[in-house]
C-alpha cells in the first residue's frame, strides 16, 4: 500500500513536471495508470531507486514551491516623474537611491522634465552618467537654442555681428517670436545620448518600456507618445509653452505635457506595473508673493488643473517621493547640485520601504550604458518638398552629402546653419535604418516671414556715432535669394545693398554696393610725405568718400572654405579744406577690377575668441581707370591674413595674427595703398588698424604686420586685454627685404570689453614709444 502510494505521488509529479498543459492536449488518465503500473514494477525489487525517487519527489517539490513564491514576490515596478524644469533634477537624486536600494525599474512613464530624465533612464544610462550629463550641459545655450558661430555660414556670421534687434515685418506690422528657443539645441543634444536606440520605433522595447505625454495645443487633449522618434517624443513633453516652440507629430501641434497630465500614473499602470513609485516635483499653488516671475506664472496657469487631480493619484501611489523643491524655479539650472541632492534626500525618507521591494537581498545593479563611437553613415537624405528652397540649398547648409560617414558633432552643425538662415520656423530630423547604414529624414517648415527689419548703433572714432536700419527681404525673385539693404545714419552717411542667391554647393550668385564715407585729420598724404613737405604741414584734413558695386560668383570648397571670384567697379574721391576755403581734390577716379578670394573662418567669437583659426586670402586686378591724378598703370593687389586663438589656462586666452599686402605691376596711383592705424572700426579696402597710431597714419603699397593679445574673462563676458603689435611698412617692401628687418613700427594697446546684447563695448589706451602720445579709444556696438 505505501508502495502503491509513493508511486502515484511519483506519477503525478512527473506527469506535472514533464507534460505540463500544451495548447488544448491532456494527458489521460488512462496513460497516467500506464505509467503507474511501469513505476510499480521497477521499484518492487529495488530499494535503492526507491530511496533516490523519494529525494527526487522532495527536490522537486520544494523548488516548485520556492519558484512559486519567488514569482508572486517579484511585482512589477513602475516608475511616474512629473515636470517641473530645472526642478526635474531631483528625478536624479531619486534614481540615484532606487539604484542603491537594488530596485529594478521595470516602467517608466514621464512629463517635460521628468521624460527627458525617464526617457534617458530608459535608454539605458544609470543614474550616475545621468548625474555626469546633465553636469555638463549648459542650460544658458540650451534655453536660447543657442547657435555656436562655427556652425554659421559667412553670410550669417555677417548676420549676427552687425544688427542688435531683428524683428519680422510683415504688412506694416511688426512680429514676434513665437518662442524664445526652437529647442534644437535640445533635440540635437537628445539625438546624440540616445544614439544606441536610434533605430526603435516602439517604446516598448527600449531596454525599460517607456512612454511620456503631451498636450495637443489646439484641441486641449492629451497625447500619449509611446512610438516613434524618442528624441522628438521627448523634446514634445518637454516643449514649455513660450520658452520652446511647439512640435508637430502625426499632423497635431504639441506642447508641454505638464499642461493636461503632470503624473502619468494610470498609464504607466497600463503598461503592467504593480507598484507605482511617484516622484513630484510640482509647485503647489502660490500666493502673489511668490509669483513675481513670468515663469512662475505660467507654472500657476498650468498647475491649476493637475493639483485638483494630483491628491486621487497620490492615494494610488504605492510610494510617493516629494523633494523639497519649492525655493527653485523651473529655470534654477545653475542649482542643479542642490536640486539632485534635494531628490536623494526625500528617498532616503522612504528608504525602508523602498528596500521592502527587494527580493531576498536580490538587490539589482544597472550597469553602465557603453558608450559607443557616435559615427554614422548616411545613405540617404530626404527633404520633404519646399516651395522656396531647393535641395541643394538645403544640402550645402547641412554641409555633408548622401554617401558620407559624420558624427553627430556634424550634424549638429549642420541642423544649426539651418536654423541660423531663419528660413525655417520648425526644423525635425529622424536617423532610420536603411540596410547597414542611416537614411536622414528632414521635416523642414518654411517660415512665413519673409520680410526683416533690422537695427544696431555704432560709435568709433573713424565713421564716430551712427544707427543702422536694415531691410531684409528674402524670396523675392529666387529660390534661395536674400536682398539685404542697410542705412547707415549718423555723422558719416553709408548705405550697403547686397543680394544673394545661396545654391549650397553649387555656384551661388551675389550683387553687392555700398558706399562709405569720413571725415578725418590724417598724418598721412598717400605721397610719402611729399605733400606734407610741399605744403609745410603735418596732418591734412581729408573728406574720403568711397563707392563700390560687385557681382561675383562663390561656392564651398572641402566643406570649410569660401572661394569666390568677381567683378568691381569703385569710385574714390578724396577732397581736403586744409588750407582756408581752397577746395584741393586728391582723387576723383572709378576702377575696374577682376578679383578672386578664399576664406575661412572658425572663431567662435569675432570680437573674443577663445579658440579657432581664421585665413582671408585676396587677389585683385585693377585693369581700368579715368585716371583723374594721371598716374595709373595696370596693376594687382594680394594680401592675405591669418590668425589663431586658444584659451591656454581657464579664463586667459591667447590670439596671434599675421597679415601681409604687396602691389605688383607698373607703378601707379597711391590712393589704393595700404593705410595702418587706429582701431575698433569696419575696415574697407586696404585700410588696416594698428596700436599706437591714430587712424591713417601710415601708408604705402606693401606691409607686413604681427599682433599678439591676452585676453583674460575675469567676470562673464567682462575682459581684460593687453595687445602688442608690429610691423614693417614701405613701398616695394618685399622685393626689398626689409620685411625681415626689425620692425619699423610698433604699438601696444591696455583695454577692458564688454560682450553687450548691442555688441563689443570697449576702451583702449594705446601707445607707441615712437609717437610723442597716446590715444583713448571708444568704441561702441557691433563693427559696421
Amino acid at each position: 500500500m505505501a508502495w502503491a502510494l509513493l508511486s502515484t505521488i511519483f506519477l503525478l509529479s512527473i506527469t506535472i513536471f514533464f507534460f505540463p498543459k500544451k495548447k488544448e492536449k491532456r494527458f489521460s488518465l488512462q496513460s497516467g495508470l500506464n505509467n503507474f503500473s511501469l513505476l510499480q514494477k521497477l521499484t518492487t525489487h529495488n530499494p535503492q531507486l526507491t530511496t533516490t525517487i523519494l529525494f527526487s519527489i522532495f527536490f522537486f517539490l520544494y523548488s516548485q514551491n520556492s519558484y512559486s513564491q519567488d514569482t508572486i514576490a517579484r511585482k512589477k515596478i513602475g516608475l511616474v516623474l512629473t515636470g517641473g524644469g530645472a526642478k526635474g533634477f531631483a528625478h536624479i537624486g531619486v534614481l540615484k537611491v532606487l539604484e542603491e536600494a537594488g530596485i529594478k525599474i521595470d516602467y517608466i512613464g514621464g512629463t517635460s522634465m521628468g521624460a527627458i530624465v525617464g526617457g534617458l533612464y530608459a535608454s539605458g544610462y544609470n543614474a550616475k552618467q545621468l548625474d555626469s550629463i546633465f553636469s555638463v550641459t549648459n542650460f544658458d545655450e540650451l534655453l536660447q537654442d543657442y547657435i555656436p558661430r562655427t556652425s554659421k555660414s559667412f553670410y550669417e556670421k555677417r548676420n549676427d555681428e552687425m544688427y542688435a534687434i531683428s524683428l519680422p515685418f510683415n504688412k506694416f506690422s511688426i512680429g514676434v517670436p513665437i518662442a524664445l528657443s526652437k529647442g534644437l539645441y535640445n533635440y540635437n543634444l537628445i539625438a546624440k545620448l540616445t544614439h544606441n536606440v536610434r533605430h526603435v520605433r516602439d517604446f516598448n522595447k527600449l531596454p525599460i518600456p517607456f512612454l511620456c505625454i503631451a498636450t495637443d495645443i489646439e484641441t486641449g487633449k492629451e497625447v500619449l507618445l509611446n512610438k516613434g522618434y524618442l528624441p522628438q517624443a521627448l523634446l514634445a513633453s518637454s516643449s514649455f509653452p513660450t520658452l520652446f516652440s511647439p512640435v508637430e507629430i502625426d499632423g497635431k501641434v504639441l506642447v508641454d505635457g505638464g499642461v493636461i497630465n503632470n503624473y502619468p500614473i494610470d498609464e504607466v499602470k497600463k503598461l503592467g506595473a504593480d507598484i507605482i513609485i511617484g516622484v513630484d516635483v510640482q509647485d503647489d499653488l502660490k500666493d502673489r508673493n511668490s509669483l513675481k516671475e513670468a515663469t512662475r506664472i505660467l507654472v500657476q496657469i498650468s498647475n491649476l488643473q493637475m493639483i485638483n487631480g494630483m491628491n486621487e493619484k497620490i492615494k494610488r501611489t504605492d510610494i510617493y517621493i516629494k523633494p523639497d523643491v519649492q525655493k527653485y524655479s523651473v529655470i534654477s539650472f545653475d542649482k542643479g547640485k542642490e536640486i539632485i541632492k534635494k531628490g536623494e534626500e526625500a528617498s532616503f525618507i522612504v528608504y525602508e520601504d523602498l528596500k521592502k521591494l527587494v527580493v531576498k537581498d536580490n538587490k539589482y545593479i544597472k550597469p553602465n550604458l557603453k558608450c559607443i563611437k557616435d559615427s554614422i553613415q548616411i545613405n540617404r537624405i530626404e527633404i520633404n518638398d519646399l516651395n522656396n528652397y531647393t535641395r541643394a540649398y538645403v544640402i550645402g547648409q547641412l554641409g555633408f552629402k548622401p554617401n558620407t560617414k559624420i558624427g553627430y558633432d556634424q550634424l549638429e552643425k549642420g541642423i544649426n546653419k539651418l536654423n541660423a538662415s531663419g528660413n525655417f520656423s520648425a526644423i525635425g530630423f529622424q536617423l532610420n535604418k536603411s540596410n547597414a547604414s542611416d537614411e536622414l529624414n528632414l521635416n523642414l517648415t518654411e517660415s512665413n516671414n519673409k520680410t526683416f527689419l533690422k537695427f544696431s548703433l555704432h560709435y568709433d572714432g573713424l565713421y564716430k556715432s551712427a544707427v543702422l536700419t536694415n531691410l531684409t527681404q528674402k524670396k523675392s525673385l529666387f529660390k534661395n535669394d536674400v536682398l539685404s539693404l542697410d542705412l547707415i545714419l549718423g555723422d558719416n552717411f553709408r548705405y550697403n545693398l547686397d543680394y544673394y542667391i545661396d545654391n549650397g554647393f553649387y555656384f551661388s550668385f551675389g550683387f553687392k554696393s555700398r558706399y562709405n564715407q569720413f571725415n578725418r585729420n590724417v598724418a598721412t598724404d598717400f605721397s610719402d610725405g611729399e605733400l606734407f613737405t610741399q605744403l609745410g604741414i603735418n596732418t591734412l584734413n581729408i573728406d574720403f568718400s568711397d563707392f563700390t558695386n560687385q557681382a561675383y560668383v562663390q561656392t564651398i570648397f572641402k566643406q570649410k572654405f569660401l572661394i569666390g571670384a568677381g567683378v568691381e567697379l569703385k569710385h574714390i574721391k578724396i577732397v581736403s579744406k586744409t588750407l582756408g576755403d581752397v577746395s584741393s581734390k586728391f582723387e576723383d577716379s572709378d576702377y575696374a577690377s577682376v578679383f578672386g578670394y578664399l576664406k575661412y573662418d572658425s572663431f567662435d567669437n569675432k570680437y573674443f575668441p577663445k579658440k579657432g583659426w581664421f585665413f582671408n586670402g585676396d587677389l585683385q586686378s585693377y585693369l581700368y581707370s579715368t585716371n583723374f591724378s594721371g598716374d595709373f598703370n595696370r596693376y594687382s593687389i594680394v594680401k592675405g591674413d591669418i590668425g589663431i586663438a586658444k584659451t591656454i589656462y581657464k579664463k586667459f586666452t591667447i590670439k596671434l595674427q599675421t597679415d601681409a599686402g604687396f602691389a605688383f605691376g607698373e607703378k601707379s596711383v597711391s590712393f589704393q595703398d595700404f593705410v595702418l592705424g587706429g582701431y575698433g572700426y569696419n575696415a574697407i579696402n586696404n585700410f588696416k588698424p594698428f596700436y599706437g597710431y591714430d587712424f591713417v597714419s601710415i601708408a604705402a603699397n606693401s606691409y607686413i604686420k604681427a599682433c599678439g593679445t591676452v585676453d583674460v574673462e575675469f567676470y562673464k563676458k567682462n575682459h581684460l586685454n593687453f595687445s602688442a603689435n608690429f610691423a614693417n611698412v614701405e613701398e616695394n617692401l618685399f622685393s626689398t627685404g626689409n620685411w625681415i628687418a626689425t620692425p619699423q613700427y610698433s604699438g601696444y594697446a591696455a583695454g577692458y570689453g564688454l560682450e553687450s546684447r548691442i555688441g563689443p563695448i570697449e576702451i583702449k589706451y594705446s601707445w607707441s614709444p615712437e609717437q610723442p602720445k597716446g590715444f583713448l579709444w571708444f568704441g561702441v556696438g557691433f563693427w559696421f
